[in-house]
C-alpha cells in the first residue's frame, strides 16, 4: 500500500490515492497507520482524488483516531499540492468536495503558496453545532465550565466545529492541559477543535491548537480560519491577519461577511510503502 507524505507547517498527512488500488480503511487500520511508533506516523490520512458530483475532485479526511473530519485547511493545502505534483491540476483554480463543503484551491506556479477559499464562518449554535440552554444563538464570549476552571469562549464553524478561547497569553501547556476536556465537553455533540487565541495586534494573532481526533497540533488551517474570524468578530483585528503557530504562519483574508481566504505552504516529505504485516 503506497502513501505520499506531506506536511503543512508540521501538521503531517499521508495521501492515499485510490485510483490504482482502492481500499476502505477501518478505524483500527487508520489508527495503526497513523501511529508514530507502530505505523507510518501522521496526523491523518487524505483519501483522494475521489469522484464527486459537486466538484472536480472529492476528498475524505481521516483523523488518527479513526474518525472522519469534515474539513481541514492544512489537509486541503496538502491535497492541492499532491494534485499539482501528480499533474492533475495546473496553476489555475480548481474545486474540491469535502464533508464540510466545496472549496476552491489554487497552487502557485512554483508550488510555494497554496490558496484555499475556506468558506464562510458561522458563530451560530445550530450550525456549529453547540448544545445551549435557552434559545439558539451566536455563541459569543460565553462561559464554559471545566473540572478545575472556567473560560469564556466563542463557538465557530467553517464546515467543522471550533471552540475559540481568547487569553492574554497562550502556551502549549494550556492547550495540552485543557484540550481534551474542551474537545469532549457536553456542549459539543460532535466534539470540537479547540484554539487558544492571543491577539498580538490588528493584523497578527497567535494560537495554540488542540485538534479533534488528533490532539496537540503544530498548525491547522481550519483552526487559523476560525480563530481569525473570532478575532474579527471581537473587533480586535482587520481583514488581513497573519496567524502565528508553533509550526509556522498562515495568512488570512477575512471580509466583513466572514468569508475566509487562506494562504500557506505544503511540503512533500516522500513516498512511504506500508508492509501488510503492519496491519496484522
Amino acid at each position: 500500500m503506497i502513501f505520499e507524505k506531506y506536511h503543512a507547517l508540521g501538521n503531517d498527512y499521508l495521501v492515499y490515492d485510490p485510483r490504482t488500488t482502492n481500499h476502505e480503511f477501518s478505524i483500527e487500520e487508520t489508527v495503526r497507520i497513523c501511529h508514530r511508533n507502530f505505523g507510518l506516523g501522521s496526523d491523518g490520512i487524505l483519501v483522494g482524488p475521489l469522484p464527486s458530483n459537486k466538484a472536480e475532485f472529492g476528498l475524505r479526511i481521516l483523523n488518527p483516531d479513526g474518525s472522519e473530519a469534515e474539513k481541514s485547511g492544512n489537509g486541503l493545502r496538502i491535497f492541492a499540492r499532491y494534485l499539482r505534483d501528480s499533474k492533475l491540476v495546473s496553476d489555475q483554480p480548481f474545486s474540491v468536495d469535502t464533508l464540510g463543503g466545496v472549496v476552491t484551491c489554487e497552487v502557485s506556479n512554483d508550488k510555494s503558496v497554496i490558496s484555499v477559499e475556506m468558506g464562510t464562518v458561522s458563530f451560530h449554535s445550530e450550525v456549529i453545532p453547540i448544545s445551549v440552554d435557552g434559545n439558539p444563538r451566536e455563541i459569543l464570549n460565553e462561559e464554559i465550565k471545566l473540572s478545575d476552571t472556567s473560560f469564556t469562549y466563542f463557538g465557530a464553524t467553517i464546515g467543522n466545529p471550533h471552540c475559540v478561547v481568547p487569553l492574554e497569553k497562550v502556551s502549549e501547556s494550556i492547550a495540552r492541559k485543557y484540550g481534551t476536556e474542551l474537545e469532549n465537553h457536553k456542549n459539543f455533540p460532535n466534539r470540537t477543535n479547540v484554539q487558544f487565541l492571543q491577539v498580538i495586534n490588528r493584523n497578527r494573532i497567535k494560537i495554540e491548537i488542540w485538534e479533534r481526533g488528533a490532539g496537540y497540533t503544530l498548525a491547522s488551517g481550519s483552526s487559523s480560519s476560525a480563530a481569525g474570524a473570532v478575532a474579527r468578530k471581537m473587533g480586535a483585528c482587520d481583514e488581513e491577519i497573519t496567524v502565528e503557530m508553533p509550526g509556522g504562519e498562515i495568512f488570512l483574508h477575512i471580509d466583513q461577511k466572514y468569508n475566509v481566504l487562506m494562504k500557506g505552504s505544503a511540503t512533500r516529505v516522500g513516498q512511504m510503502i506500508l508492509a501488510p504485516e503492519c496491519l496484522s
